[in-house]
């Protein structure tokens, strides 16, 4: 079955699941965080591939120091294959009152993500968004393409949880994801018993 134009989907705020079939190793085990999704194409943050930075060595990289201590020791993940030079801070919504950054998306029923060097300042001096996650590259597709993935069978979707970002430890994200749809792992790989 093909998506068609009349019947746009919008999986922005959502989580994409890789299925186990997954065999483009940028994407393989992994769970997307939708942060655009139009008819120009898709943009996602990967959300359990943590890299070996943390955020204490990569504010230095970026010659600020990091006076939270809470994120000192959390790990950079890789957000997706795209520019991977380039810091993508997911945050919590930050209220109309101050807090606002140069380059901010607000994601529609969701987080927000900004790109710009003053949220960073801001976590450096101890202040900015309570709950973060920082990636180093993002993941895009062109117009269309994510959509044929999805017809595909690569990617199952799901309303996303911002718990599952911020507050369950790496190893789990995938199953926590799959578990919103009433999903286990060894469903989806056709043999129950085997990990």
């Amino acid at each position: 079955m093909s998506l068609s134009a009349s019947s746009p989907i919008n999986l922005t705020n959502q989580f994409l699941i890789a299925m186990p079939g997954m065999v483009d190793g940028n994407f393989a085990g992994t769970v997307v965080y939708m942060c655009e999704h139009n008819d120009k194409g898709a943009l996602g943050l990967v959300i359990n591939r943590p890299i070996d930075i943390n955020l204490k060595h990569l504010f230095e990289k970026v010659d600020l120091p990091l006076e939270r201590s809470d994120l000192a020791e959390r790990p950079v993940y890789l957000g997706g294959p795209v520019q991977t030079e380039r810091g993508f801070v997911l945050h919590e919504r930050l209220d109309d009152e101050g807090g606002h950054y140069n380059s901010t998306l607000k994601i529609e029923g969701g987080l927000e993500m900004t790109t710009s060097r003053d949220v960073l300042e801001a976590l450096s001096n101890g202040a900015g968004p309570r709950k973060v996650f920082i990636t180093l590259g993002y993941s895009g597709w062109t117009a269309g393409q994510l959509e044929e993935e999805i017809s595909r069978n690569g990617w199952l979707n799901v309303d996303a949880d911002p718990q599952i970002i911020f507050d369950t430890p790496v190893e789990q994200r995938y199953d926590k994801a799959l578990s919103l749809l009433g999903i286990d792992r060894s469903f989806l790989m056709g043999e129950a018993g085997h990990a």
